[in-house]
């Protein structure tokens, strides 16, 4: 299992370098393809890893809003959910999320926080900006395990 982790990692590495050295319309439409392809096949309800390992930024108006909607103050849901990370953001201060029910669904969903909307972040635009922070995703998020693979069928690279 390992090995085969390391092969897919290795393989990633090898079409991220090769994107690099892409324009950004041909990384952005690749990423565009893939990801629709990707998100018609799977949904993130069978996995929801990113809920169970994954600490969102929560931003103010995250906050905000959030706390409207489960009735309590801003001061109360940052006392009781959040904590100040070593960058000086606001995260969970709890893992899985708290907001994660038993059949992986939201509980807040419809004012989850702004970086858990975005969430693998393969459907925007600047993809080449992003490629770092895709390999750092491949291990928790199987969306974009599959992405890189389908954009290497693409790309057609040899090993």
């Amino acid at each position: 299992m390992k090995k085969k982790k390391k092969v897919k990692e290795s393989k990633a590495k090898s079409v991220v370098q090769f994107l690099k050295k892409q324009t950004h319309q041909f990384v952005d439409q690749k990423f565009q393809e893939a990801h629709e392809e990707v998100f018609e096949e799977i949904s993130c309800l069978d996995c929801a890893n990113c809920c169970k390992t994954l600490g969102p930024r929560v931003k103010s108006s995250d906050i905000k809003r959030i706390s409207k909607f489960i009735g309590i103050s801003v001061k109360k849901f940052q006392h009781d959910f959040l904590k100040v990370d070593e960058d000086n953001d606001w995260v969970l201060n709890q893992l899985p999320c708290p907001f994660l029910e038993d059949n992986n669904e939201c509980s807040i969903y419809e004012v989850r926080p702004s970086a858990c909307r975005a969430y693998p972040r393969t459907d925007t635009w600047q993809q080449k900006k992003q490629l770092n922070l895709h390999l750092k995703n491949l291990p928790f998020c199987p969306a974009v395990e599959k992405i890189f693979e389908k954009i290497d069928k693409q790309i057609n690279l040899k090993k």
